[in-house]
């Protein structure tokens, strides 16, 4: 490792030395350190079993709402609903919660169906994470101290290794139900697993069999527990791929019976067999769909049989209804500011200062707190160079382009990045981002980070060392054979902050003479273009691999043939790798081989100097993201990211969350109502 280190590091002096040979104005150096930010919480870090823990209490509790149809005879004995042993959390700051009221969510997505595990969208914003639960859960790991870091137990309560590290014994909880009764076993593991290995198949989230391991199989040894066989030694890695939405099974007792080679309907008939107007769709989350208005409502009420409780024995969850009104994203910060809505991840920077100054008034019903800066952007170039996507020639040449690290170079540091984020929002919000690691990591290493100024001139001289034809802002830069360089730059059209860091980098390169064409297209549309290869670069909200490292950590590099949402392999099946692509793939092998903490540290820093060195990816700029509350409610953790390890929905632990009695208010929608059978026209 160390061999590599100083040869990487003396390939960096000399390219250095090449490059003032071309007359280049500045020198690689490191990024600035990011404006000093008050209105950032903190975090208080505890152990994994400070928060919740499996066992069995003397007695249990339920709402008056559950005890009520219990005594009328609609719902078993409270004992019966519970599992053999239940997830027990820790009291939350705040104490033990109490029952009642309502969070009201404002979501931008909008319902596809509730069948997510054929790849339809449940509207997102939370919706998702309140109906599923996973094998294991992560995003509590933000809070979590370093020397113990590892994933949450969840639907597995605990597993264990073999001697030899390739096999992982998983024990589930015993005796939980799904939300109409129907108990959850290693059936509905092994059925997702299925569905895993069907291509005719799409699982929302994108997991695919590589998610676990290339070779990895999955039995189950009975009722409740499965056994995983990795062709690795000790892969402890993928038990962060078995949380959200990764390893989230679904009720097999509903999806089997439609799957088509046992059922001979078709896949598009299997897909959309659950559409947003079939209620009651069985879930293991703390809430079921009892209600659905198109372009206007998402209702969600207690699941009766939720399988977790608190310390005193009360079944969770705390509130009785989540809601999703179907508006904007941009909407969901307005709504949770004014009060109209309860909650909002405020990641959109342009709603920052109006946000803040609204919260900072004596009156207003929202707290607002800021965390790291873990929202990041960069610039992605295809690097596919044989075949992927089925690119025609202007585009094979572009991607060529791409793999030559002088015109990456001259890209990076035609880049303006601070007002690039000032165009953003202007304040100490936005931070100067190179590209790889994001400062908000514990693996971040200032002093392994490159940093390319931003140098007009200096970039022109890359773009004459790859060997074009260099002009201006107003003659085109060609290629050697008279061809004009113009650039398909792929963005997801949904988000104004996307397009606007697109239009930035359209903007910086003018005066390159490289054309940039936006191609800003809607979610769907966009990921579409994104996985079948159809772009030249693309500008990209960096993903949870950047952020906590530990958790997708296989898609820091290009470890397998669609790892990378930039470098899938070829028609041939290949990956056409550059060398220091393949140095990416080996540092990442070694750091998902060892647990040694120092070790990992290393691995990181030559990581990250090999990526920010050769350019992978063009940092554009990162900021932090502000939870905004309202005030009534009680028990959200301090500090609380907006995403760190999975996104806030999940990282507050919303089954926990409480009004106190004094503060509840009548925003119930469906109050008093359960959910009915699955398919009824309403709740009970």
């Amino acid at each position: 490792m160390t061999m590599k280190f100083n040869y990487l590091r003396a390939g960096l002096l000399a390219g250095a030395s090449a490059l003032a040979g071309a007359a280049m104005a500045s020198q690689p150096t490191q990024p600035p350190d990011p404006p000093a930010f008050d209105a950032q919480g903190k975090i208080t870090f505890v152990n994994r079993t400070d928060l919740w823990s499996y066992r069995a209490l003397p007695e249990y509790h339920q709402s008056d709402l559950t005890a009520a149809a219990e005594k009328d005879g609609k719902l078993p004995p409270l004992k019966d609903r519970l599992p053999k042993e239940p997830l027990v959390f820790k009291t939350g700051a705040d104490g033990v919660g109490v029952y009642g009221d309502t969070m009201r969510h404002v979501i931008g997505g909008r319902p596809e169906g509730w069948n997510y595990w054929a790849g339809q969208s449940q509207g997102w914003g939370g919706v998702d994470i309140g109906l599923s639960e996973c094998l294991t859960r992560t995003a509590q790991l933000f809070e979590v101290k370093a020397d113990d870091l590892e994933p949450m137990p969840n639907l597995a309560k605990s597993w264990e290794w073999s001697k030899d590290g390739h096999t992982l014994t998983m024990h589930l909880i015993e005796g939980a139900k799904w939300s109409d009764g129907v108990e959850f076993t290693s059936d509905d593991l092994m059925f997702y697993w299925t569905l895993l290995h069907d291509k005719n198949v799409s699982i929302l989230n994108g997991a695919t069999p590589a998610t676990f391991g290339d070779g990895t199989e999955l039995k189950a040894d009975g009722k409740y527990t499965v056994v995983w066989t990795f062709k690795e030694a000790f892969p402890k890695q993928y038990l962060y791929n078995m949380a959200y939405g990764n390893f989230c099974p679904g009720p097999a007792h509903m999806l089997q019976p439609l799957y088509p080679p046992k059922s001979g309907k078709t896949y598009d008939e299997f897909k959309n067999a659950f559409p947003p107007t079939y209620m009651n769709f069985p879930t293991m989350g703390a809430w079921v769909v009892t209600g659905y208005r198109p372009d206007d409502i998402i209702i969600t009420r207690r699941n009766p049989f939720y399988w977790k409780v608190d310390e005193k024995g009360n079944q969770l969850p705390y509130l009785d209804e989540l809601s999703y009104k179907l508006s904007t994203w941009s909407d969901r910060d307005v709504q949770a500011v004014a009060g109209t809505g309860d909650f909002s991840n405020l990641e959109q920077p342009e709603n920052f200062v109006e946000s803040l100054k609204k919260a900072a008034t004596a009156d207003s019903p929202a707290r607002l707190a800021f965390g790291p800066r873990i929202i990041a952007y960069s610039l992605f170039f295809n690097f596919s160079g044989n075949g992927w996507g089925e690119p025609d020639a202007r585009g094979q040449k572009m991607r060529e382009l791409s793999r030559n690290e002088d015109f990456r170079k001259a890209v990076t540091m035609a880049l303006d990045r601070a007002k690039l984020g000032q165009s953003l929002v202007k304040g100490p919000f936005t931070a100067v981002y190179p590209g790889g690691l994001l400062s908000g990591t514990s693996f971040y290493d200032k002093a392994s980070t490159v940093y390319y100024p931003f140098d007009v001139e200096g970039a022109k001289a890359e773009l004459k060392a790859a060997g074009l034809k260099v002009g201006d802002d107003k003659t085109p830069t060609k290629f050697a054979d008279g061809q004009e360089v113009v650039v398909n730059l792929l963005v997801n059209g949904d988000y104004q902050t996307d397009k606007t860091l697109a239009e930035g980098v359209q903007t910086a390169m003018a005066p390159l003479g490289v054309r940039v064409i936006i191609n800003a297209l809607d979610g769907k549309q966009h990921d579409a273009n994104m996985t079948s290869g159809k772009f030249d670069w693309m500008v990209l909200r960096d993903g949870s691999d950047l952020m906590s490292v530990v958790q997708n950590t296989q898609q820091l590099a290009a470890t397998g043939n669609a790892t990378l949402a930039f470098h899938f392999a070829g028609k041939d099946g290949k990956l056409d790798l550059l060398p220091f692509e393949k140095q990416l793939a080996d540092v990442i092998g070694k750091f998902t081989a060892t647990a040694d903490a120092k070790e990992q540290a290393a691995l990181m820093k030559e990581y990250q100097k090999i990526y920010t060195s050769n350019v992978y990816g063009v940092g554009l700029t990162q900021y932090p993201g502000a939870l905004i509350v309202n005030k009534r409610f009680a028990n959200i953790p301090t500090g609380a990211p907006i995403n760190m390890f999975n996104w806030a929905e999940d990282t507050i632990i919303r089954e926990r969350v409480f009004v106190p009695a004094d503060k509840q208010a009548k925003f119930e929608l469906q109050p008093g109502k359960l959910p009915g059978k699955p398919g009824d026209a309403g709740p009970m």
